[in-house]
């Protein structure tokens, strides 16, 4: 912390102003994510099935197929972000609430939308198939080195080849449903 807070000119002190843990640092945009599949919930299509609204809400949430790492920036934090996970503890175990957290309430927001087709078992059971398959992906790729030179773009393409190869099985039933 004591490099971060000399790189960036401020005290340990005025860091903590900021942010509430270290840990909250590489997390910053849980909240808005979790918001933005809500709101994708929340605005369900007529005749969209629960898969589609989920997988829509976790494209609006940014966390698939990596939307949110267009730029640079975004896609070094997220590797970044990865590779700490996997080696400090108690990011990892931020990393494992955060997920939880944000499983359990677009589960919620599942069941509320399709209270006739899922109870809450069968919503947390297909937000943890979806979520569990991608993260189980992604932690694979991230285990792969990433160069500091790689580009937020590249990045980008590998994240969401990765997350579309997972996910073709759910994006399959929903072709051969509508067809």
């Amino acid at each position: 912390m004591a490099d971060i807070a000399a790189v960036a000119d401020v005290g340990t002190r005025t860091f903590f102003n900021y942010f509430a843990s270290k840990e909250e640092l590489l997390f910053p945009e849980t909240d808005d994510r979790v918001r933005a599949a809500v709101a994708a919930i929340g605005s369900r299509r007529p005749g969209e099935r629960p898969v589609e609204v989920l997988l829509r809400a976790l494209r609006a949430a940014g966390d698939n197929p990596g939307e949110h790492l267009v730029d640079d920036l975004n896609a070094r934090i997220a590797a970044l972000r990865a590779q700490v996970s996997r080696t400090v503890p108690s990011v990892s175990g931020r990393a494992a609430h955060a997920q939880l957290v944000a499983q359990r309430e677009i589960a919620r927001q599942l069941h509320i939308a399709f209270p006739n087709e899922l109870d809450e078992v069968g919503a947390a059971a297909l937000v943890g198939a979806v979520v569990g398959a991608v993260s189980g992906a992604l932690t694979v790729l991230f285990q792969q080195p990433i160069s500091g030179a790689e580009d937020g773009e590249r990045l980008h393409r590998r994240i969401h080849e990765t997350t579309s190869r997972v996910l073709k099985p759910w994006l399959a039933s929903q072709v051969e449903t509508r067809g």
